[in-house]
């Protein structure tokens, strides 16, 4: 089973110090044959191993996330 992330892209995170949203990919993250996921993890400081949160987004529900929070902009 890998967990090694594909970084794809590093933001800062508004409202802090130093926080840093990491986006990236992980191959097989279940074990061998599971489908690839986007991995988004938020970590309040840079220099953290590990975020402080994280999600792993299948292909098949990142157009509905994405839509999600087209709308969630909309209303804040």
């Amino acid at each position: 089973m890998s967990h090694e992330i594909k970084p794809l892209k590093e933001l800062v995170l508004d409202g802090t110090k130093d926080g840093r949203i990491t986006i990236g990919l992980i191959e097989e993250p279940y074990g061998a044959d599971s489908e690839i996921v986007v991995s988004i993890g938020i970590s309040l400081k840079s220099n953290s191993d590990e975020p402080d949160w994280k999600v792993h987004i299948p292909k098949a529900n990142i157009d509905d996330v994405i839509e999600a929070l087209i709308e969630a902009k909309k209303v804040i």
